[in-house]
C-alpha cells in the first residue's frame, strides 16, 4: 500500500497472514498504525513484521515491545528475511483460527 491509511483498510478487507510495515511513514507512522491494526478485532491477529533503517539495539527492542512480531532492518538481507518470514508464518498458523469476515 502506498500509505498506512490504505494498507489499514488493505489488512481489513484481503485479511493477510502477515504485513511487512514500514516504520517512518509520512502521516501516519508504521507504529500508529500497528497500533491500530492491533486495536480493531478485524485485524488483531495479523502478524506484522517492522522494517526500517533504524537499526540499533534500542530501536529493535522497542520496536517487539511495542507488539511487532519480528523487526527487520534496512538493507533487507534476503536470506534473513525469508527466514523470519517463515517463522512468523509458522507462529500464525499455530493461532487461534481466523475470524470469517464478511463484506
Amino acid at each position: 500500500a502506498a500509505d498506512c491509511h490504505t494498507g489499514i483498510e488493505f489488512a481489513r478487507a484481503f485479511q493477510p497472514d502477515v504485513i511487512l510495515m514500514d516504520i517512518n511513514l509520512p502521516g501516519l507512522n508504521g507504529l500508529e498504525a500497528m497500533k491500530i491494526l492491533r486495536a480493531d478485532p478485524l485485524t488483531s491477529h495479523i502478524s506484522i513484521i517492522a522494517l526500517s533503517a533504524n537499526a540499533l539495539p534500542r530501536d529493535i527492542e522497542n520496536g517487539l515491545a511495542s507488539g511487532f512480531s519480528d523487526y527487520l532492518t534496512k538493507p533487507i538481507r534476503v536470506n534473513e528475511f525469508i527466514h523470519k518470514l517463515g517463522l512468523v508464518l509458522k507462529s500464525s498458523a499455530k493461532a487461534a483460527p481466523r475470524q470469517e469476515v464478511k463484506h
